[in-house]
């Protein structure tokens, strides 16, 4: 079909309106790839390029042409939501005017480095456009540590708002603003009204949600206004937004359990204003850490923040001398007036004072901050001089002790809630303290999408139905393939033998029932179960026995599958006895993989015996960059009996100080004859190796090798109390250099 000077693709429907100036503006559908990149090659200025609904798979999108402000070019899905792009593919942007709207990236992963990018090329790039009402759901590269970025914005005055991002598992920044060029300094982006979705922890650095500039680039202005967005636990590491360039604005922003911080980590001259950071008593939630020079943080509203150390509600950092600009520019002519914290644990000033960060603070002020915790706490922490830093009419209420003589006043302050949600001093008097009244809330419905589900809450094991499996040869495996995520297997009393390897990629519980005896699982296959991409297992009343695993080096009970590294696991164990992992050497209960990581591993009330290898093999990531492959491993009132190996190995190597893990606990537990085998390299019972907290507590140690404990990076500590050591030698703890200045770090009571 013909019109006067263009050609309209077969099939596409084209609706005309007449314009003042310039050609008729067109809706053009589109059924395929092939008619989308003619469209596109096609677009004149108020044209609408239309996705019929459907899927699009492996489709590399490229919109690559010039609008007007008057007139911009669109692309848009037919209905919001009715466009999924899924498998190898990705959206790039180049020109001017450009809008896209309504699509779903979800079932895939780009095969370059980014999912939307705001350029075709290195010097092609796009201005004055806008990706709005876009959603990219768990569109992750498989490989844990294969980096790639889910948005990048290159160019200038450029608008990402009204998207939602949700579950991004693999290393690399969730949105980032590139400099790299002076196309893209001083770009006057927007940044507004996105649901940022939970993103799990990473277990490593580079799991920014959002990050501005880089360290190489930091000495260049952005000019970036972030506002009113929504931070919905946010978890991948310590700097849930990482600022590294100069002139940005974060104003009305959400964080919403999300541990960590807003980090001011390079650039000058920035400004964080009427955020509020709701952390619920969640682990490691954090607030605003600051960093550089002129800074501003006024007016944010931080309550019930657990975090410490560089993830704390307030932290002033040290800097280094003659810093190179990948590392830490003092603090100095910054400004940090009329926030109001409550119930946060910790303030820290100085922060990371060491033999590199001598730099203390300077020409800062500290004035009109309202700090009130409704139990006495000792929760403003001085680490080096702060002179620097003037205090002025700062009020506090449950602060046990001030970090000035000068600059604070102690008083007792009612709170009450006003419309906004907040805790304010029911005192007016008080109103030139902590924020101001006329504060604005965002609500997490006003960003993202309205069409989309944000992230629930809560749990996924234990949620769906019941499936009863009788005693059989292949029941439990045919069981569990059927099964729906969060449901409970019922495993009737009797012999369970499964002759395959039982794949776990979803919630499941397998479990004994209640009040009858424990039904026992032999294997026939070197590993029992093998969680694999979103499984979750949770073990309860069972007995596992291995004496018909194969007789080969290396078995495990319960393995993390090298596919899942694009989703984190957790395993739950409760009243379990294990016993005769012994048809030959090396035979774990559990073993990690590389490039794996659970959130959760937990036993309680559980029996192990005659191990050849460990119980817990939490480390296989041995290239000392930080990582590791556990965050929280806890052990409580079970018994161990004659493993050769350890109760439990973890290893997190490196330096990096960008994680909160690991975290280990062993309580009210029996041990004997355990590490004793001749395979043990670690000639431990129990050995952690640059876990940042750990705690052994009333446990009772026979006949057994040491605990083996080496602290390096961050502030580890260790806590060892009420501990019965018989014929056994007494823990080991090493301080290595990198370990926080030598200060204590093991408290034996």
């Amino acid at each position: 079909m013909k019109n006067p000077g263009r050609t309209i693709l077969p099939r596409l429907t084209m609706l005309a309106a007449l314009a003042t100036s310039g050609p008729a503006a067109a809706e053009i559908l589109v059924r395929n790839q092939a008619e989308y990149f003619e469209a596109a090659k096609r677009a004149r200025p108020g044209d609408t390029i239309v996705l019929a609904n459907g899927v699009w798979n492996d489709f590399e999108i490229v919109l690559d042409a010039k609008g007007t402000a008057e007139r911009p070019i669109t692309l848009t899905a037919q209905e919001k939501g009715g466009v999924i792009v899924t498998g190898r593919s990705n959206l790039r942007l180049a020109g001017k005017h450009l809008v896209v709207r309504g699509l779903v990236f979800r079932h895939g992963s780009s095969p370059t480095r980014e999912v939307i990018a705001f350029r075709r090329q290195k010097d092609n790039l796009a201005h004055h456009s806008r990706v709005t009402e876009v959603v990219i759901d768990r569109f992750n590269h498989p490989k844990r540590y294969e980096t790639d970025f889910w948005v990048v914005m290159y160019g200038k005055h450029n608008r990402f708002d009204h998207n939602h991002l949700e579950g991004k598992t693999n290393a690399g920044v969730t949105l980032a603003v590139r400099l790299n060029s002076k196309s893209s300094t001083e770009n006057h982006h927007r940044i507004d009204h996105n649901y940022f979705g939970p993103r799990p922890i990473l277990g490593s650095n580079g799991g920014e949600t959002l990050r501005i500039g880089t360290s190489r680039y930091s000495l260049e202005d952005s000019n970036t206004l972030v506002e009113n967005n929504y931070f919905d636990r946010c978890n991948g590491e310590l700097e849930i937004i990482s600022n590294k360039s100069g002139g940005n604005v974060f104003r009305g922003n959400v964080f919403f359990e999300s541990r960590g911080t807003l980090t001011l980590r390079h650039g000058d001259g920035n400004r964080v204003e009427k955020n509020v950071f709701w952390g619920n008593g969640a682990d490691h939630t954090g607030g605003i850490r600051v960093i550089n020079r002129r800074q501003t943080v006024r007016d944010n509203y931080l309550s019930r923040l657990t975090g410490h150390r560089f993830g704390a509600a307030l932290v002033v950092m040290n800097g280094v001398p003659n810093s190179p600009l990948n590392r830490y520019q003092r603090v100095e002519d910054s400004l940090i007036e009329n926030n109001t914290v409550i119930d946060g644990h910790r303030i820290e000033l100085a922060a990371g004072s060491d033999e590199e960060r001598t730099a203390v603070p300077r020409a800062t002020k500290f004035r009109n901050n309202l700090i009130v915790n409704s139990a006495e706490r000792d929760s403003i922490a001085v680490h080096d001089d702060i002179d620097g830093i003037a205090f002025e009419s700062n009020l506090l209420d449950g602060v046990s002790t001030a970090p000035a003589e000068t600059g604070f006043r102690s008083a007792s302050i009612e709170l009450e809630r006003a419309e906004n949600g907040l805790l304010y001093p029911r005192d007016r008097s008080l109103d030139g303290v902590g924020v101001s009244r006329n504060f604005p809330v965002l609500d997490r419905e006003q960003t993202g999408v309205s069409w989309y589900p944000k992230a629930g809450r809560g749990s996924e094991l234990d949620r769906r139905k019941t499936r009863v499996v009788q005693p059989g040869d292949h029941s439990l495996a045919a069981t569990v393939e059927r099964s729906d995520p969060g449901d409970v297997l019922w495993l009737e009393p009797g012999e369970h033998r499964v002759s395959t390897i039982v794949e776990i990629d979803r919630p499941i519980t397998i479990a004994g029932r209640p009040n009858a005896s424990k039904p026992r699982i032999l294997f026939e296959r070197g590993t029992l179960f093998e969680l694999a991409a979103g499984g979750q297992l949770k073990l309860v009343g069972i007995e596992i026995l291995g004496g018909e695993a194969p007789d080969a080096s290396g078995n495990a009970v319960i393995r993390a599958s090298g596919s899942s590294v694009s989703g984190n696991y957790r395993l739950i164990v409760n009243d379990v006895s294990v016993a005769n992992l012994d048809t030959n050497h090396s035979f774990d209960f559990f073993r990690a993989s590389p490039g794996t990581f659970a959130e959760r591993v937990e036993i309680a009330g559980s029996e192990f015996r005659n191990i050849t290898g460990h119980v817990l093999a939490l480390d296989r990531e041995t290239e000392d960059l930080g990582r590791y492959n556990g965050e929280s491993i806890a052990i409580s009132d079970s018994s161990f009996r004659d493993i050769a190996k350890t109760i439990a190995s973890i290893y997190r190597g490196g330096t990096d100080e960008s994680t909160f893990g690991p975290r280990f606990s062993f309580r009210r537990s029996k041990v004997s004859r355990v590490g004793l085998g001749r395979r043990n390299e670690s000639e431990a019972s129990i050995r952690i190796w640059g876990v940042q907290k750990a705690e052994i507590h009333a446990n009772e140690f026979a006949d057994s090798r040491p605990i083996r404990v080496v602290h390096t990076a961050g502030e580890p500590r260790t806590v060892l109390g009420d501990n019965l050591f018989v014929n056994t030698p007494e823990p080991t703890i090493v301080e290595r250099a990198a370990a926080s200045n030598g200060r204590p770090q093991a408290v034996r009571p």
